[in-house]
């Protein structure tokens, strides 16, 4: 390899560059082409039509178009009409450049095409055609789940509903129904926490809301899909007693009580066997016991065999066939897969497809209301703020004081959202620091100060921190922030970069990272054409500690890489390709700017579209005491200058990866601990999708949960600051204190091409183990303070009623009726404000957790008022999973607490099931 043969130094050659970035542009699209199914355009233009199609001419009537007749007629009708070719047509997605996931149309028969669209936080478009791309921010579902208001998931799966049907979709891929097992994995965002029960309370109304338009509603990812790492191959070990009390529980109330139209299963393994080919899960349980009529339909590439799959009862592949399709069709005839099979495929497609009006209600594109969107997402986010901690700051009077000092990398910006499928470009942003602005008004001084760099995809890779820019200057620009950038798309730095530019860190992480559609950071990704492709990168400039003393300089990489320093080398980490942490200690002197240059190649062979994976670097340090990089002294001086002090930090979750720990990403918690030592009045808002660690919450006035909050967020934080919205969120998942309080078990498995997973923990899921084991969290589940202050009085308990004539084995809640606990809450402040009152139940059940939600109740309240209290407790709630795969409700004195969380009882009782003594 030449290491020094590059030229075109202080410029881009631009015609170099562009020939090389069409080029690899030019092998990702091939390779992509060359995939099974990825046919020339038929049908929509721009779009890929039926992958094998037919050649019978329409038909002389079409009696299925009738409106009229019920669903399950119209599909039998029309299904009579289909070809093997076009029962398995229907049966496998596909790829479109006009519609994103997609499957296509038959237009012989009327059949329209399934448009899809990733939901979990508004429509993520993967196309640029309809309004530019955009659609309303909404807040993340554990936002959502924060309000525990049931009829708030409905109003934000309604809006949903409404801009995917006017953006061109008709399947809304979402809700996520995964709970939250591990604090440390990508996606816990996406879904609504670390409870079944409020899960389910949240999943049947958001379904029951998209599915009042003519859009299907997805549950996914069935079963047992927690964690990110090794995602593709890990198996699950999950005990059936935890997998049917926990993890099936979200998707039987999703099927049972909402009647959802798909299921999406996942990429990972359930007790050995895929998701999407485990017979017992999909036709046993999902569509024998739990009664499903819909379809389900494959995570992308989750298919590994096609007789497995077909004969499990996976419905639809998606989104590039390559075991349907075709495959499919071969399977039939040779005789491994009955004709039958196929045919009770196309017929649940078509079932749910009549059923929730997508024949008779084409997808109408239309202008979205932004402004009024806009708005309810606001106001839906207002709800699940969950004010943490206060020792009088808050609410802020604007009358009284004179200077804010907003501070954060990316105050300044409303990117704080999760990455991937979740990822959506919004219509408008109002960041932090102009929300702040505009609520405190022309009487009060609003300053920003990033203190650090903005946070990005990158900051989940293993090692410290970056280096951040205000130690880091360009050549010839002393001062100036960051490292002259030169990128090759060649892993030999052979020739003219293709790409050169001023980058603030080393930090970038391409792969599935550098498509822009699912980079949710203020920091450009690479471009697209560095995402599948092998490349190299060099970065120059010099380096300048902000104090003397010994650094500890870190070079994370996936291929290889080398730092020198001074032109001395001092990481050579190329002996192997696997994604590693190399470093040395250096000593360095303050204010002296050190020559630094570190090359790297994405050469590892695994790169490439087959594995989604992609090149990985970062530079990263360990500081000694007293090390505050200039921009973090700047921060702090601010922060002393102003009456309070406002720090907005953020995590960055996603699919595809899993978070290394629990701390704030780059050097977040160094800042807040600076801004705290120069000024008390100091309220930090926590914009991150699930729990991180606050070493720092000793020295703060005030910490404000405000998870990923929506397009509006900087309104949000600044109506709940001010007091225009008294906070009412409760925690949707247990805080931990830190990764060695996490109890046992709960960890992702990132080794191995086959992991297993044992979930060993079993029945002690969140809470649920902190309550067993003895473990304080940091903030438990439920929890979450307001501007007032509410007293809870007089329990009343109403105990179940055995309904006769009913089997043993049924689901409890066919053999009893719910058991009532009752009580009064009071409003004891000077402020309005809601209070979420939990109930929580024991049993006398062996292996039981010491308590499990059975009840939730949000109660809005005037100042001084008090209201007369009932929640209902679900049958479901006092039985249990027994061995001999029946649900067992056990005759006996079940104790029953109610308070404001899980730790948090203040009224207690039983309650007696019937049969007890």
């Amino acid at each position: 390899m030449d290491r020094g043969g590059a030229t075109c130094e202080d410029e881009p050659c631009p015609a170099r560059a562009a020939t090389r970035r069409a080029a690899a542009a030019a092998a990702v699209l091939a390779a992509l082409a060359a995939l099974p199914g990825a046919a020339e355009a038929q049908g929509i233009p721009g779009c890929p039509g039926p992958t094998i199609g037919s050649d019978a001419p329409p038909p002389a009537t079409t009696p299925w178009t009738d409106p009229s007749l019920p669903p399950d007629r119209r599909a039998e009708l029309l299904l009579g009409q289909m070809s093997l070719e076009e029962e398995v047509d229907l049966a496998t997605g596909e790829l479109c450049l006009i519609y994103g996931y997609y499957d296509a149309p038959i237009a012989r028969l009327g059949i329209p095409a399934l448009t899809m669209a990733d939901g979990p936080a508004g429509i993520r478009i993967t196309y640029q055609r309809v309004n530019g791309g955009r659609a309303t921010q909404l807040p993340a579902p554990i936002a959502l789940a924060a309000s525990w208001d049931p009829a708030l998931a409905a109003e934000q799966a309604d809006l949903l509903a409404s801009e995917a049907f006017a953006t061109g979709h008709n399947v809304v891929l979402g809700p996520t129904l995964d709970l939250a097992r591990t604090p440390l994995a990508g996606r816990n965002f996406e879904g609504f926490g670390e409870d079944p029960l409020l899960a389910s309370a949240l999943a049947v109304p958001f379904i029951r809301a998209i599915q009042s338009h003519p859009v299907l509603a997805d549950a996914k990812h069935y079963a047992g899909y927690n964690q990110e790492s090794a995602r593709f191959t890990l198996d699950a070990r999950i005990g059936t007693r935890a997998l049917r009390e926990l993890y099936l529980r979200p998707f039987q109330a999703a099927v049972r009580d909402a009647e959802v139209g798909t299921v999406m299963c996942g990429f990972n393994r359930v007790n050995g066997a895929f998701a999407c080919e485990d017979p017992w899960l999909l036709s046993g349980v999902l569509k024998g016991e739990l009664g499903f009529r819909g379809f389900v339909l494959s995570d992308w590439g989750a298919v590994h065999d096609t007789v497995a799959a077909a004969l499990a009862g996976l419905d639809q592949e998606q989104a590039v066939p390559r075991y349907y399709g075709q495959a499919l069709v071969d399977a039939v005839r040779a005789g491994s897969v009955p004709r039958s099979v196929v045919d009770d495929k196309a017929r649940r497609i078509l079932r749910a497809m009549f059923r929730f009006g997508l024949f008779d209600h084409p997808v109408e594109e239309a202008p979205l209301p932004e402004a009024e969107h806009g708005a309810r997402a606001r106001e839906i986010a207002e709800q699940g703020v969950v004010l943490l901690a206060n020792r009088g700051l808050l609410p802020l009077d604007a009358g009284a004081i004179r200077s804010i000092a907003v501070i954060g990398a990316d105050a300044d910006d409303a990117s704080a959202q999760g990455g991937g499928a979740a990822r959506v470009t919004p219509t408008y942003e109002v960041s932090a620091v102009d929300g702040i602005a505009a609520r405190a008004g022309p009487g009060v001084r609003v300053t920003w100060s990033p203190g650090t760099d903005p946070v990005t995809p990158a900051h989940l890779l293993p090692g410290p921190p970056p280096i951040p820019s205000s130690a880091l200057s360009p050549p010839g620009s002393p001062g100036a922030p960051g490292l002259l950038a030169r990128y090759w798309l060649d892993p030999g730095f052979e020739g003219d970069p293709d790409l050169v530019q001023v980058d603030r860190q080393i930090a970038a992480s391409a792969g599935f990272f550098a498509y822009p559609s699912i980079n949710a950071s203020s920091v450009p990704a690479l471009p697209a054409s560095y995402a599948l492709t092998r490349f190299s990168a060099r970065w120059t400039g010099t380096l300048t500690a902000p104090a003397t003393g010994d650094y500890g300089l870190a070079l994370t990489s996936h291929g290889r890489a080398w730092l020198w320093l001074d032109g001395a080398l001092v990481v050579d980490d190329s002996a192997e390709h696997a994604l590693g942490v190399k470093s040395a200690t250096v000593h360095l002197q303050a204010g002296v700017p050190h020559d630094l240059r570190v090359d790297y190649a994405a050469d590892d062979p695994a790169i490439g579209v087959a594995t989604d994976l992609g090149g990985d670097v970062k530079l990263g340090w360990t500081t000694p005491p007293g090390a505050v990089p200039p921009a973090m002294r700047d921060a702090a001086a601010a922060a002393a200058a102003a009456d309070v002090a406002v720090v907005v930090v953020r995590d960055y979750e996603t699919e595809g990866r899993d978070r290394p720990d629990l701390a704030l990403p780059g050097d977040q918690d160094r800042l807040v601990a600076e801004v705290a030592k120069a000024n008390p009045r100091t309220v930090v808002v926590l914009m991150t999708g699930q729990p991180v660690a606050m070493p720092w919450l000793g020295a703060v006035a005030a910490v404000v949960q405000a998870w990923y909050p929506g397009q509006e967020q900087g309104a949000v934080v600044a109506r709940v600051l001010f007091g225009d919205v008294n906070p009412s969120g409760k925690l949707p998942v247990t805080f931990p204190r830190g990764v060695a309080g996490v109890p046992p078990g709960a960890a992702p498995e990132r080794g191995g091409q086959t992991p297993v997973v044992p979930y060993s923990e079993g029945m002690l899921l969140g809470y649920r183990a902190y309550d067993a084991l003895g473990v304080a969290p940091l903030f438990p589940f439920g929890h979450g303070l307001s501007y007032t202050t509410f007293r809870y009085a007089g329990l009343a308990v109403d105990d179940p009623v055995r309904r006769p004539g009913l089997a043993a084995g049924r689901p409890p809640s066919d053999r009893f009726g719910p058991a009532r606990v009752s009580f009064t809450i009071s409003n004891t402040g000077a402020r309005a404000g809601a209070e979420v009152a939990q109930a929580y139940v024991g049993s006398c059940a062996p292996g039981t957790p010491p308590k499990a939600l059975a009840g939730f109740a949000k109660v809005p309240l005037a100042p001084g008022e008090s209201r007369r209290v009932t929640i209902e407790i679900s049958p479901d709630a006092l039985s249990w999973w027994s061995d001999a795969r029946a649900w067992v409700t056990p005759g006996c004195l079940v104790p029953v607490w109610v308070g404001s969380s899980s730790r948090d009882a203040r009224l207690g009782g039983f309650i007696r099931v019937p049969g007890s003594p």
